[in-house]
């Protein structure tokens, strides 16, 4: 374990921000993190490559050594392409991208924003009609000769954005239904199809005990 608290965000920032998950940590932040903190090795980043595995050598001192085949092998840029004739408009590939860089709606064609793309390929195993194609967008160029730090930083940016989105979303989303129940609360008669008392009294704690589960999870921790 490191005492250099910075040792994680700097190892963050040599990570080329796919969010891929290939590296089995839920974003590229938890495995500069386990990296950080000795229970990770530093050749589990397909899409870093080579060099990216001389980068973390370099940030943690430890010897540089290849990739790990079991977390994939390093490979140009892909880009993922939807196939319009069979896209559903499901949106279970727009829920899927971890930079949202895929747009569109409901019982709608789907596409996506080809410069965004990290190819990432989360999209893919969540198309139920298998409608989405990688395509590479660097012939010859793989790891982080087909990327770039900035593409990294702009991918990380999006990913943090939608991150917030999502919070933000549940948050109103809690807020309201909290609103919603204490409006049937505050009237339980009349909400309520109960009629005994003893019914609507263990109706009422059932719902205060919600309201009270929904407020401590609002709390900072």
């Amino acid at each position: 374990m490191t005492d250099d608290p910075t040792l994680a965000e700097r190892i963050d920032a040599a990570l080329p921000q796919t969010q891929c998950t290939r590296c089995t940590y839920a974003d590229c932040r938890a495995y500069a993190d386990a990296i950080a903190h000795a229970q990770a090795n530093i050749n589990q980043c397909p899409p870093g490559g080579a060099e990216g595995v001389a980068r973390l050598a370099a940030l943690t001192g430890r010897s540089a050594i290849g990739l790990n085949p079991s977390h994939g092998v390093e490979g140009p840029r892909r880009v993922a392409f939807v196939d319009e004739a069979w896209c559903i408009g499901c949106t279970l590939c727009i829920k899927a991208c971890p930079v949202d860089c895929i747009i569109g709606a409901p019982k709608r064609m789907h596409v996506v924003i080809e410069d965004q793309c990290t190819g990432c390929e989360l999209c893919i195993p969540a198309c139920p009609v298998d409608c989405i194609v990688l395509e590479d967008a660097t012939p010859g160029a793989s790891g982080w000769a087909a990327w770039s730090q900035v593409r990294a930083r702009e991918a990380q940016e999006r990913y943090a954005f939608r991150r917030m989105r999502i919070e933000r979303e549940q948050r109103e989303n809690d807020a309201r239904l909290a609103d919603k129940a204490a409006a049937k609360l505050a009237d339980l008669s009349r909400h309520s199809t109960l009629t005994d008392p003893l019914a609507l009294d263990q109706k009422r704690a059932a719902i205060e005990a919600a309201l009270a589960r929904a407020r401590a999870k609002r709390l900072p921790a």
